[in-house]
């Protein structure tokens, strides 16, 4: 980069010109003052004493919670503008909180960042005053050889302003950032946001893997069976898998576009009957045991035991085929057990099928609830074991 092109960069950057307006805003609460101070004139001794006059109010105002929220979301815009505070790096613009004060170091933090402001800002706003006219002054002068100084007040602004930005954007950083406490609650919510895309993810994931397996097998039952009856049937099972499916995906769309909580309809155990006679009409021979009172399940752990049964058969449908399938569901005192159990197919290495991320999301479902679940080889078929506690 040219040495003339990196000295005159700051002063072609928009945040230098939005810091500059940001200072200037500051510093007219100080040529109010010095405007209506008794006995003063225009002068400079008037702009300081304005600039003086206005601590005690200041002092006021930054003892007011919601002014850390009104100071805060100026310095977001005007100090960091641009992506840095909108875009995925939000690291700069969020060093500056926008949030009422909650403790007396936060207030008195606000006030200290009032003066500081409103300080800085009468310099910068006397200076774009004072120094073009003394440009003005120069190059107008009699003699010719004083035309030759004029550029250096407007240099002297030109580095001022730019200082100033600078020094009032780390001040900002430093006396508007987030306390402690403030911090441990953003990273909490942080936490809780990923939480719950990965929990819609595994939703997905499960829902949507779920009914295409289950269309993928019944087309292909259908079409190697040459039965009209038995076409009918699949067709029907693809249609209700594939509008469940939907269902599905239209509510966790509606969850990521309009940040709402998860709304009521997510499938529970009491509609495991379903995925059931899905399994069954792909060929699978299901055997199932559903015992205790599946609608008495709290809804999490119904919802989650669901997607288990979900995935389990899922997997059966999409490694195994049409196999033989048992199924129990038992609800007991404090617990729901589930279990499901296939063979395997030919002479293929037991394990080998059944890496991916749906057996994992069923130990994480398990471990979540603070259950426990087991998947893998077991007398000689396959099985997927889970135990989620309801108390």
């Amino acid at each position: 980069m040219h040495p003339l092109h990196r000295l005159f960069r700051p002063l072609t950057r928009t945040v230098t010109c939005t810091r500059w307006l940001h200072l200037v805003v500051g510093g007219l609460f100080a040529m109010v003052c010095m405007f209506v101070y008794p006995g003063e004139g225009g002068g400079r001794s008037a702009l300081l004493l304005g600039s003086l006059a206005t601590v005690p109010p200041l002092v006021v105002l930054g003892l007011v919670p919601a002014v850390r929220v009104a100071e805060g979301v100026q310095a977001r815009l005007m100090l960091v503008p641009g992506l840095r505070s909108r875009g995925p790096d939000r690291s700069e613009a969020a060093a500056i909180a926008t949030a009422p004060a909650a403790s007396w170091a936060d207030r008195w933090r606000t006030v200290s960042w009032l003066v500081l402001r409103v300080q800085l800002g009468t310099v910068t706003l006397a200076a774009s005053v004072w120094l073009p006219t003394a440009a003005v002054d120069l190059a107008v002068h009699r003699q010719w050889a004083y035309a030759l100084l004029a550029p250096l007040p407007l240099a002297a602004l030109a580095a001022l302003v730019v200082g100033a930005g600078e020094l009032v954007a780390a001040a900002a950083r430093w006396l508007l950032a987030p306390s402690a406490a403030e911090r441990i609650a953003a990273l909490e919510e942080r936490a809780e946001r990923l939480l719950e895309h990965n929990r819609l993810a595994r939703e997905l994931h499960d829902s949507i893997g779920h009914a295409l397996t289950t269309a993928v097998v019944q087309a292909g039952a259908a079409r190697a069976a040459g039965s009209p009856e038995f076409t009918e049937r699949a067709l029907g099972a693809i249609e209700e898998t594939g509008r469940h499916a939907l269902e599905d995906l239209e509510r966790v769309l509606k969850v990521l576009r309009e940040g709402a909580q998860d709304p009521a309809g997510r499938p529970t155990l009491a509609d495991a009957r379903r995925l059931l006679d899905a399994a069954d009409g792909s060929g699978a021979e299901v055997t199932a045991e559903l015992t205790g009172p599946l609608e008495a399940v709290p809804g999490p752990v119904s919802r989650e035991g669901y997607r288990i049964v979900q995935e389990a058969l899922t997997n059966v449908l999409r490694h195994a085929g049409p196999v033989p399938v048992t199924v129990r569901i038992a609800v007991t005192g404090d617990a729901v057990e589930l279990d499901i159990r296939n063979p395997l197919p030919g002479p293929r290495p037991a394990a080998a099928p059944r890496r991916g991320s749906g057996l994992r999301g069923i130990r994480e479902r398990a471990a979540l609830l603070g259950g426990r679940a087991e998947t893998g080889p077991y007398e000689g078929g396959w099985r997927v074991s889970a135990r989620l506690p309801t108390a």
